[in-house]
C-alpha cells in the first residue's frame, strides 16, 4: 500500500521516479491522504500511477452482511405486507440489499415487493443499481440530495402508507422522523452499518500530519468518513490546526456535493467532480492539485520546476522534505534575493519555538537531497541565504 515519508530526514541525494519522458507526473511532489475504506486499492493505485505519495488511513469499515440480523429482520418486515414507496440511497447499498436477499432465498419476493411499489433514487449511482436489479425508478433528483426526496414524499398522502428507506452507513434518522410524522409506517434498512476502524492509529496519525500541513490533499468518498475524521481531530484536541490547515494549504477533494457537505458545514472550501467516481475525482485532483503549487523559473542556466514537495532538474525528479520544500519555495520566489535565517525562520517554522540553528540544519538536508544540484542553494556569509541566479 502507499505510504508517505513527510519527515525532515535528509533524503539520499539522488533522483526518485515521478518523471515520464522527463516532465513531471500530474502528482510528483504531493502527498495525498486517503480516507476511503471501501475500493481503497483502487483509489490509491490511480493516484500512485500519477505520481503521488499516498497515506493511507480508513477513518470507518464496513460491516459485513453476512448474518446481519438488522437487514435481515428489516426485509422481512417489507415482504409481510404491500410496500408504497420503496427508497434507494446508494448503488452498492442497493446492491448489497439485493444480494442479501437472494442468499436468504428472499431475492425474487423483495424484487416483486419493490416492483409494485413506486421506487425512488438518490442519484445515477442508485438509479443504475435499481436498474441492474429488474426495476424502473419513478423519480430521482437532479441533487442527489436526500432533502429532495424527503420533499417528494411529503407532497404525496402518507398516513397509513408503508415506506422501505434503503439506508448506507449511517441511520436516516431525521427523514424517517419526518415521514412516521404524516403517518407513514417507516423501515428503515440497514445496509453496511459503519464501525470505528480496527486500528485507530493511522487515523490519529493522518491527523497529526494535516495539522502539520505536511499533506497536500486529502480524499473523501463517503460523509461519514469525514464526520469521523473531524471527529478524531477533535478527541485529539487538534481540531483548530485541522480546520486551519484545511481552510488554508490541503485541497479537499469529495467525490460529490452530498460527500462535501460536512466540510461546506465547516466553512472548509472543497472540489469536486461533475460524475461521482472515483475516476473522476482523480481527475478533478489532477487538475487542481498543480495549479495550486506548480512553479516553473530558470536558475543558472537551468530550469527547475517546483511542485509540491519535488524539484524538477534536467528531466530528473527529486523529492524534498516538508521543511525543504518551503525553504526552496520560499528562495526561488526572488532567486538571487538573499533571505536572512530570521526570515526563512518565520517562513518555515511560524509556530514553534525553534532558532535559527534549525535553519541552518535543514539546509544542510535539503542541500543532501538535491544531490549534484545542490550548489543551487548559496551560503551569504553573515547574511543568510539565495538561490543561485544567472
Amino acid at each position: 500500500m502507499g505510504t508517505s515519508d513527510t519527515s525532515d530526514s535528509p533524503g539520499s541525494g539522488s533522483p526518485e521516479g515521478g518523471t515520464h519522458g522527463g516532465a513531471l507526473l500530474p502528482l510528483t511532489g504531493f502527498t495525498v491522504g486517503v480516507t476511503a475504506a471501501r475500493r481503497r486499492d483502487e483509489l490509491v493505485a490511480l493516484l500512485t500511477r500519477r505520481g503521488a505519495r499516498v497515506v493511507e488511513a480508513p477513518t470507518l469499515r464496513i460491516l459485513p452482511l453476512e448474518d446481519d440480523l438488522a437487514l435481515r429482520r428489516a426485509t422481512e418486515l417489507c415482504l409481510q405486507a404491500p410496500l408504497d414507496y420503496v427508497v434507494a440511497t446508494t448503488g452498492v447499498g442497493w446492491r448489497g440489499w439485493m444480494s442479501a436477499a437472494d442468499g436468504w432465498g428472499r431475492g425474487a419476493e423483495l424484487a416483486a415487493a419493490c416492483r409494485d411499489a413506486v421506487v425512488l433514487t438518490r442519484g445515477p449511482k442508485a438509479t443504475g443499481a435499481v436498474r441492474a436489479s429488474g426495476l424502473d425508478e419513478t423519480w430521482s433528483p437532479g441533487s442527489e440530495a436526500t432533502d429532495e426526496l424527503l420533499t417528494w414524499l411529503l407532497a404525496r398522502p402518507l398516513d397509513g402508507r408503508r415506506v422501505a428507506v434503503q439506508e448506507h452507513g449511517i441511520p436516516l434518522t431525521a427523514f424517517a422522523a419526518a415521514l412516521r410524522e404524516r403517518g407513514a409506517e417507516v423501515i428503515s434498512v440497514p445496509v453496511y452499518r459503519w464501525a470505528p476502524p480496527e486500528d485507530p492509529a493511522p487515523v490519529r496519525r493522518l491527523v497529526e500530519q494535516t495539522a502539520r500541513r505536511e499533506l497536500h490533499a486529502l480524499t473523501f468518498t463517503s460523509a461519514p468518513a469525514i464526520t469521523a475524521f473531524l471527529a478524531t481531530a477533535a478527541a485529539d484536541g487538534l481540531d483548530g490546526p485541522v480546520l486551519e490547515a484545511l481552510r488554508g494549504e490541503i485541497l479537499s477533494v469529495c467525490v460529490g456535493p452530498v460527500c462535501a457537505r460536512p466540510l461546506v458545514e465547516a466553512g472548509i472550501p472543497v472540489v469536486w467532480p461533475d460524475r461521482g467516481r472515483l475516476g473522476s475525482l482523480v481527475r478533478t485532483l489532477t487538475e487542481v492539485l498543480p495549479a495550486r503549487s506548480r512553479q516553473t523559473l530558470r536558475v543558472a542556466d537551468r530550469e527547475l520546476v517546483l511542485q509540491g514537495s519535488a524539484l524538477l532538474v534536467d528531466g530528473e525528479s527529486y523529492w524534498l522534505s516538508p521543511k525543504g520544500a518551503t525553504l526552496l519555495r520560499a528562495l526561488a520566489e526572488n532567486p538571487g534575493w538573499v533571505l536572512s535565517r530570521a526570515e526563512l525562520l518565520r517562513r518555515a517554522w511560524a509556530d514553534s519555538d525553534a532558532d535559527e540553528h534549525a535553519v541552518e540544519a535543514a539546509i544542510a538536508r535539503l542541500r543532501q537531497s538535491l544531490g549534484r544540484h545542490s550548489d543551487l542553494v548559496r551560503t551569504v556569509p553573515k547574511r543568510g541565504y539565495r538561490l543561485a541566479a544567472v
